[in-house]
Formats: C-alpha cells, structure tokens, sequence
C-alpha cells in the first residue's frame, strides 16, 4: 500500500516505524508456528517476511521519503496476498 505523496515526512516515519513493529511482529509469530524446527511453509514465509522487514528498514535509512513504490519491484511479485491460490 504506497503512502500518498502529499503525507508528511513526520506521517511516512511513524507509518514505516508502525510497518516495522508488525513484521517483527509476525516474524516472531512465524517463528513460534515452526520456522524454527525448520517446517519448509513456516522457513518459506519467514523469509518472505524477513525480506519486505529489510525492504521497509532501507527505506526507512534512506529517510528521503521514498514510498514502497519506489522499490525494486521483484520482490514486490512474489508477496503471498498477491499470489493466486
């Protein structure tokens, strides 16, 4: 979901720290549901997670209010809410 260009640099940081706080969220999760024991569904999605975390931390280095849109669009395609079932 990209941050509409007219919000704040204020709004996008909270935005991004708040995206940040749920994918650590759920990497936790994940890791709790069997990504530690190495269950190849739960490895499969951890990494996917850990991969958009890494994606919005650069962002969030960058602080020159980039919007995920502007990111490097491959790992955007793989997403699991944007692969048919």
């Amino acid at each position: 979901m990209p941050v509409p260009s007219e919000t704040s640099a204020a709004e996008r940081a909270r935005w991004l720290a708040e995206l940040s706080d749920a994918l650590d969220e759920a990497r936790r999760l994940i890791r709790t549901m069997g990504a530690a024991e190495g269950r190849i569904e739960e490895v499969e999605l951890y990494a996917r997670i850990e991969a958009v975390r890494l994606e919005v931390q650069m962002i969030r280095l960058r602080g020159n209010g980039s919007r995920l849109s502007d990111s490097d669009p491959e790992w955007s395609q793989t997403l699991p809410w944007q692969r048919s079932a």
